[in-house]
């Protein structure tokens, strides 16, 4: 094999995550060993995963370098990222709360890159800050996607027990099969709402638990919602269920800090009907995006001075290859905070597909049962 094994990152059932180096190019890599079982094989995930990811390639997606078959185990080799999101915000500091520059940077990158997994027919299923991971140079990237799926026209139907929980879309919730890419617009406002305030915004302990905490925060819809999203997860003669009628509570309570835009872009992200919600491409092209403060990359912590945005404004020039810098001030105060977040340990692992494991009294958040993936 072309690759050096480093340090083992993390470890799951069907796979274990080791830092590597690559002895052509001394370049630091991560690579997933997936054990394959005699009699079942490869594992589906696996088989989705390689298919899906040689297939996206984006400044905003973890890059597939390459896949190493043999008898006993299949290698996938992956770019390198130092840290995932939930690691960042724990590290961070004010409670896991992020700046706001930091938080349109990061929401920036990751709608980018769920617009382009949709553009090309990929549903990722599982977009939690556990699978989004950054890089020394501040970009963010999604990954794992072994729960992702291709899908086509007219909707395929789709199994139900997809997307952690506490990210997962009330349609999903009540059963609905023929989700498409508003599923994924959802868990990218639950991570929204997570980078403002520092905590995920609803914590149920069941899929009905948790839709009781999206309905006390947003709202009951009415009626004929209810109706039109429970009769595509009802098999035929099933009553309807009934649930409490809660008012809707302003974000604006909820997420103090958040500014207007980013409340208004959070309500577009945050419908409970899916035919409401934006689309990602949407979304990046809110007036969120487009205030005077540029979008920009966390600056290079080995190198606090400005440094070029990853990300120049899309609105103040369409097309233009012009970047903006940032006020001085604004930008070393990000850079320390990158520099303060990449010096931490790392949570072993995440990002890659491997579930969370017990780390300096941090406990896994609920998610799938194992042997559901």
């Amino acid at each position: 094999m072309n690759y050096v094994q480093l340090e083992k990152l993390g470890e799951g059932t069907y796979a274990t995550v080791y830092k590597g180096r690559s002895r052509t190019t001394n370049e630091i890599v991560a690579l997933k060993e997936i054990h394959l079982d005699a009699e079942e094989g490869t594992p589906s995930t696996a088989i989705r995963e390689i298919s899906l990811m040689k297939e996206l390639k984006h400044v905003n997606i973890v890059r597939l370098y390459d896949v190493i078959h043999t008898e006993t185990k299949l290698v996938l080799i992956f770019e390198y990222c130092e840290r995932d999101l939930k690691k960042y915000m724990d590290v961070h500091g004010d409670r896991g709360a992020l700046d706001p520059v930091t938080v349109r940077s990061f929401m920036y990158q990751l709608l980018k890159g769920t617009a382009f997994c949709h553009e090309n027919r990929v549903l990722h299923r599982d977009l939690k800050p556990q699978n989004l991971l950054i890089n020394r140079k501040g970009e963010l990237k999604v990954g794992d996607f072994g729960l992702a799926r291709a899908f086509g026209v007219p909707v395929n139907t789709f199994s139900n027990e997809v997307v952690t929980l506490w990210y997962r879309a009330p349609d999903v919730l009540m059963g609905s099969r023929t989700y498409s890419t508003s599923i994924d617009v959802w868990s990218c406002g639950c991570i929204f709402a997570e980078m403002i305030s520092g905590v995920p915004l609803f914590r149920g302990r069941d899929n009905q638990d948790q839709l009781l905490h999206i309905m006390r925060i947003i709202g009951t819809p009415d009626e004929r919602t209810l109706r039109k999203i429970a009769t595509e997860g009802q098999t035929e003669g099933q009553a309807q269920k009934q649930y409490p009628r809660y008012p809707k509570i302003p974000f604006t309570q909820v997420l103090p800090k958040a500014s207007p835009q980013a409340i208004d872009l959070l309500e577009r992200l945050l419908q409970f009907d899916p035919a409401k919600r934006i689309s990602a491409a949407e979304a990046l092209q809110h007036p969120y995006f487009s205030t005077n403060t540029p979008i920009y990359a966390q600056p290079n912590p080995f190198t606090p001075a400005l440094t070029t945005p990853q990300y120049a404004n899309p609105y103040a020039n369409p097309g233009s290859q012009q970047y903006q810098y940032p006020a001085a001030q604004e930008a070393q105060r990000a850079a320390a905070q990158t520099q303060l977040a990449l010096a931490q340990p790392q949570v072993p692992g995440a990002g890659y597909g491997m579930q969370y494991q017990a780390h300096q009294g941090h406990q896994p958040q609920q998610g799938f049962p194992p042997g559901t993936r």
